[in-house]
């Protein structure tokens, strides 16, 4: 039995998709404006990064939902920004683990700030009740589809 309520032609992934973007730009002027010089694509990757520093590059594929070629192409920009850096696997010489520099260390906190009053701004006026139902709703669909 079907649980869609939405009207036939109603694209519900469209508002999502919307919503995403405009706080994905809302976010990269913040960084423009506070001169810092990397991508939203290139944040996402510190961001894992900083949870859990010595990622493979096939981890940062799936904690991103990117793929290879994508992160390839962003490690090598972190790399030239000298924000990551490469170093062999000591069990296998065929991966790569990525670490953050210090320099990229110093970036966290101030990038953490202006993606939290992102949030903020993006959730105005949104009481906390409607925000806990629609994670909870948005993470059953992901895990629905996983």
């Amino acid at each position: 039995m079907s649980n869609n309520q939405f009207k036939k032609g109603e694209l519900y992934s469209f508002i999502t998709g919307k919503a995403s973007t405009a706080i994905a730009r809302n976010l990269q002027k913040k960084f423009n404006s506070a001169g810092l010089k990397i991508t939203i694509e290139q944040w996402s990757v510190l961001y894992q990064l900083w949870k859990e520093d010595g990622k493979s590059q096939q981890e940062l594929c799936s904690a991103t939902f990117r793929d290879k070629p994508s992160i390839t192409r962003l490690v090598d920009n972190l790399e030239k920004q000298q924000l990551v850096r490469r170093v062999p696997s000591e069990s296998d010489r065929r991966i790569n683990l990525i670490f953050l520099t210090k320099q990229a260390l110093k970036l966290q906190e101030e990038t953490m700030q202006l993606a939290e009053a992102t949030l903020n701004e993006a959730l105005e006026g949104v009481p906390p009740d409607r925000i806990d139902i629609c994670k909870e709703v948005l993470q059953i669909v992901y895990d629905n589809l996983r």
